[in-house]
């Protein structure tokens, strides 16, 4: 490997782990801090359709999705559960907030586009995949 693509690939490894922390940390609050129902009643709230099923289905994606995010394990699949977290977050909490924080797009278009890169780039170095994938060769 020379030396860009080396740290192409550490680059990668940079972003998906920062992501992966954010992502985790937001799963985290939701799963121990306001529990699946103060998630769902937010979600009624918001508007978003089957709230009780869609809170579940968030707080897995965001707290597991984070985490393999941190070790680079199923890194393309993870982000792309990520990203479309982020484009129902768009649409359905902060575009109607315009684009700054605290509750505009600014922030979740910034992890959207993360993800997206990281399901194009996959997980870089240092990651359970790089792993598997020399010791397969």
């Amino acid at each position: 490997m020379n030396n860009e693509a080396s740290s192409h690939s550490w680059a990668i490894t940079i972003l998906r782990v920062v992501v992966g922390i954010v992502f985790f940390a937001h799963g985290w609050q939701k799963v121990f801090g306001f529990g699946l129902h103060g998630v769902a009643g937010f979600f009624g709230q918001a508007g978003i359709p089957v709230p009780l099923v869609s809170a579940g289905i968030v707080m897995a994606v965001e707290f597991v999705g984070g985490a393999l995010l941190i070790l680079g394990l199923g890194t393309r699949l993870a982000a792309g559960l990520n990203a479309i977290d982020m484009v129902v977050a768009i649409l359905a909490v902060h575009l109607k907030n315009g684009f700054f924080n605290p509750m505009g797009v600014e922030f979740p278009l910034t992890l959207l586009a993360a993800c997206v890169c990281l399901m194009l780039a996959g997980p870089g170095a240092a990651s359970v995949e790089w792993l598997f994938a020399r010791r397969m060769s």
